[in-house]
């Protein structure tokens, strides 16, 4: 029996997650008789209150609630969920690329035409079934391509982003160091700049709860590295 696409995006968009499109699979192309693939994430200011609501005490709280939320709704559908979180990594960049009409931007976060980078990705549903009225990608081109400004690439305090590469380094050394201005505080300068769906930025909770876990993703690298060379 099929399921129906609505059916997996209105079970969803109760608990603040966005379907973000899908696609079906060759027969072999993925393990376990795997026929389609839907992804979900967060778009916008969407994903935040309902997260902030049911937040815990606990690590990597978003990952954890993501799990609560996902799983119950995902077994009741039939389908097996995946995370970018889990090892080995899945090919989530290429799955979104291939399900919506998104596109590598300058700082490697992926573009939307209607969000900007104010996106992300949760988790895949794996569904051993065909998805009735799965949508057809949108085929819009990528915002980037006629922005001629690019301001993304002269924003950064410590020109982190060059259009090629992010200098996670230097990025991660100004935030720990505290300089101004208060990344941690005010969000990526570079992705500030963007004017592609300015509207859609994440709420300051939400910017500053991202900033400090990589800041202390940092931190705990630097440690780490510390202790190395001290043993």
């Amino acid at each position: 029996m099929t399921v129906r696409y609505a059916t997996i995006r209105n079970a969803y968009a109760k608990k603040g997650l966005s379907v973000r499109g899908g696609f079906a699979l060759a027969p072999g192309e993925m393990p376990d008789g795997v026929a389609a693939l839907v992804l979900l994430g967060n778009i916008g200011d969407g994903m935040w209150s309902a997260f902030a609501a049911e937040r815990r005490n606990e690590p990597d709280p978003l990952d954890a609630w993501t799990k609560r939320v996902v799983e119950p709704i995902a077994y009741d559908l039939g389908a097996h969920a995946v995370y970018p979180s889990d090892r080995p990594c899945r090919p989530f960049q290429q799955w979104a690329q291939r399900a919506e009409a998104v596109y590598p931007s300058p700082l490697g976060i992926l573009m939307h035409p209607d969000w900007g980078l104010w996106h992300a990705y949760r988790a895949a549903l794996l569904f051993d079934r065909e998805i009735d009225c799965l949508p057809a990608r949108d085929t819009r081109p990528s915002p980037c391509e006629s922005c001629i400004a690019k301001p993304c690439l002269t924003a950064c305090p410590v020109s982190a982003f060059d259009g090629a590469r992010y200098d996670v380094a230097a990025c991660g050394q100004h935030l720990l160091a505290g300089d101004r201005p208060h990344c941690a505080d005010l969000g990526c300068r570079a992705r500030d700049a963007c004017p592609v769906a300015a509207g859609m930025r994440y709420p300051d909770a939400q910017i500053r709860f991202h900033m400090a876990a990589f800041v202390r993703s940092r931190e705990s690298e630097r440690q780490s590295i510390g202790t190395v060379k001290g043993s």
